[in-house]
């Protein structure tokens, strides 16, 4: 009595195959996931440096306008020593009297803008706002 012997061959190249395809999948979910990384962190810094120039454009609002009030006449564009950004500030006068005393209170609102347009992924933007109180 002969036994048949049946041949197997090829198991193993159909096995490397799949360990190829897996390896080369966790390869590109891995440069995807770098990549995001690297972009949040690119737009994270970039919003923290749009909010110091909103704040920077506030506190030349509030040195300058009480001091020249026709500035508060229209939205202001800060000097531009902010590199990368455009800073524009808006502005409210109210003149109030209390108890006989004058009052003249400025609402101001700074916006530091910078990258692409409304909706795109590159632009960035940060607004702060305060409000000042001045008696003659």
């Amino acid at each position: 009595m002969r036994r048949a012997t049946i041949r197997q061959h090829g198991f193993a190249a159909i096995a490397a195959i799949f360990l190829v395809v897996v390896l080369a999948a966790l390869g590109g979910f891995m440069v995807t996931f770098s990549n995001t990384q690297q972009l949040t962190s690119a737009q994270d810094v970039q919003g923290s440096r749009a909010y110091w120039a909103a704040r920077a454009g506030l506190e030349w609002a509030l040195v300058a306008i009480p001091t020249n009030p026709g500035l508060c006449a229209a939205p202001v564009v800060a000097p531009p020593s902010i590199p990368d950004f455009t800073v524009a500030i808006n502005c409210s006068k109210q003149d109030y009297t209390e108890n006989g005393v004058s009052l003249t209170i400025y609402q101001m609102t700074s916006n530091a803008t910078a990258g692409g347009a409304a909706g795109s992924i590159s632009r960035i933007e940060r607004s702060v706002s305060a409000s000042l109180e001045q008696s003659p």
